[in-house]
């Protein structure tokens, strides 16, 4: 089954905090449900945005390094 990304994030370049920045601000434009996809080339980004994601309660469904930069796929989980 293939995943549907509703938004990405292109943090490529940026550094830490950065990425989880942006992310956040995407995130909440999403619905409970959607997903974002995140790309980063800060090797802190492998621990942090997991770690990030699921202390929110998003769901992270894949991850890996592509083309020279990390990528995340979260889905965004139910609202408070």
């Amino acid at each position: 089954m293939e995943i549907v990304v509703d938004r990405l994030v292109d943090a490529r370049g940026f550094h830490c905090p950065m990425p989880i920045v942006m992310a956040n601000r995407e995130m909440q434009q999403l619905a409970a449900g959607g997903v974002l996809r995140i790309l980063a080339t800060d090797k802190g980004a492998c621990v942090d945005i997991p770690v990030w994601a699921e202390d929110i309660g998003h769901e992270v469904l894949d991850s890996g390094e592509q083309d020279g930069a990390f990528y995340f796929v979260i889905r965004k989980g139910e609202e408070d």
